[in-house]
């Protein structure tokens, strides 16, 4: 994928690189109209076989449209989606704080680990309830907000129990998830 550093897309103008998984890369962006920072989100669609795009297409946008809608103070919001030439994007609120992979072998006071935790868990109950699967909570999709309250991020391979082909949206032959944190079944 091409650096995008100082490009516009659409109204947002790319800042610098938050970061980068396997399956996409996070840009820091200002978006111009609304005057705020963002989040923007690219899914590397080189990695995606060409067989398996359009079906990929369909589920981003699917979940998309699905984790739009959710307003909880411990998930990330969603603002927008759209392409810049063939890549699919999100735009997310900006959390400028660290994520709890950061805090990743340093001792946590129980009581703190609560604090950060019990949000976490209430933010994937509220998902649940609107039939939404997060599929790959771990400490680097726990973020944090200038005030240091985690937020659950990066819904990007869940399932939307909701649709009727949600069972024929996951690739098949594909695992799901990070392998160091999913359940041995």
């Amino acid at each position: 994928m091409e650096n995008l550093i100082g490009k516009n897309i659409g109204r947002y103008h790319i800042l610098e690189k938050l970061g980068e998984g396997g399956m996409a890369v996070v840009y820091k962006a200002f978006d111009t109209r609304l005057e705020r920072e963002v989040a923007v989100k690219f899914i590397r669609t080189e990695r995606i076989a060409p067989q398996d795009l359009k079906q990929m297409l369909l589920r981003f946008e699917r979940e998309a449209k699905a984790l739009a809608r959710f307003h909880h103070p411990n998930i990330v919001t969603i603002f927008d989606y759209g392409e810049y030439g063939d890549i699919p994007y999100l735009i997310m609120e900006y959390l400028p704080g660290k994520s709890l992979k950061k805090l990743a072998g340093h001792v946590i006071p129980w009581q703190q680990a609560l604090k950060l935790l019990i949000p976490v868990a209430e933010a994937l109950a509220f998902a649940h309830k609107r039939d939404v699967l997060h599929r790959d909570v771990k400490p680097g999709n726990i973020l944090f907000d200038e005030n240091n309250n985690p937020k659950l991020a990066d819904f990007g391979i869940a399932m939307v129990l909701e649709s009727e082909d949600a069972a024929h949206l996951t690739l098949t032959g594909t695992g799901v998830g990070t392998p160091d944190y999913m359940s041995p079944e």
